[in-house]
């Protein structure tokens, strides 16, 4: 019988990414993206490092090779710096909306890298349960704004330039994850992605001086609670599950799965936001999870 651990992997990265989106939210508009990018990946390390302790005996990944550090440090400048530094920026000219729906070129973009830089294949039966995943989040997205479906033509390309960005710098962080990864384990990888996108972050604040909002975040008791949540469902256990599922199944497969993240959004949307959600939402949300079980068919 056929394991499925990175299938299993990817959806409990989802599951843990909606979290953190949600968390998130609510921590950037009371502390700032930029700072918030920043605190999460130091809590994030701070987490790690003390389950490492525990897991591996090892709080630092000490023991990991030359090439580890190549490979992870580039997908971690790559994946939170590049893409997450665009993908946020994106959000503040087109919408969420528009910025996920974006977002959904990731699992073609990964195969298409996969393919390229990793000799990976994908089964007729892959691709389709990527193209309905894809459809189904999409379905989803489309109607998620002041109840239209489609598209309201109010497109800034500024926007969604900067969202296909955010597209391409996840994309490729997996697939220079899984490259630099190799038999390493997937939890002080994490750690090294970590390292890489906070120094990179670093610099950028230094050049552009915002160290003053990032201090005066922490004194934010609202925003840190919603940071520190976020920061253990993201950086924490959503990017080390993320590079279990690169790890044990192909990684177009993954960030497929891992997709599914605007439509597990829908019922916290309803019951704890008091949002309304369209039968289209439903329908794309039912026609993504079928796309993702095809993924568990031989």
């Amino acid at each position: 019988m056929q394991n499925y651990y990175g299938e299993i992997a990817a959806l409990f990265t989802a599951v843990f990414w909606t979290v953190t989106a949600l968390a998130f939210e609510k921590a950037s508009l009371k502390i700032g993206s930029l700072s918030l990018n920043i605190i999460r990946l130091g809590i994030g390390f701070i987490f790690l490092s003390i389950f490492n302790l525990f897991y591996r005996g090892i709080m630092f990944p000490v023991d990991a090779s030359a090439q580890n550090w190549l490979w992870l440090g580039l997908s971690g400048l790559v994946g939170f710096l590049f893409g997450d530094l665009f993908l946020f920026k994106s959000y503040t000219i087109i919408g969420s909306r528009y910025a996920m729906l974006i977002m959904t070129l990731v699992p073609p973009i990964t195969a298409l890298t996969g393919w390229i830089v990793l000799g990976e294949k994908l089964t007729g039966m892959n691709y389709l349960g990527m193209a309905l995943t894809i459809t189904g989040i999409s379905l989803a997205i489309f109607n998620r704004s002041n109840g239209k479906a489609g598209f309201s033509l109010k497109f800034s390309y500024r926007g969604l330039l900067f969202a296909f960005f955010g597209a391409v710098g996840q994309a490729l962080g997996l697939v220079l994850s899984k490259f630099g990864m190799k038999d390493y384990d997937p939890f002080p990888a994490t750690q090294i992605r970590i390292i890489a996108g906070f120094v990179g972050f670093a610099i950028l604040i230094t050049i552009v001086r915002r160290w003053r909002g990032v201090f005066d975040g922490f004194s934010n008791r609202s925003g840190m609670v919603s940071a520190g949540i976020g920061s253990f469902f993201g950086p924490f256990l959503g990017v080390s599950f993320s590079l279990l599922a690169v790890k044990f199944t192909q990684t177009g497969i993954a960030s497929t799965i891992m997709s599914i993240v605007p439509v597990l959004i829908i019922p916290p949307a309803i019951f704890l936001f008091k949002q309304k959600v369209t039968t289209l939402e439903i329908i794309g949300a039912l026609i993504s999870v079928v796309g993702v079980t095809l993924f568990f068919v031989n």
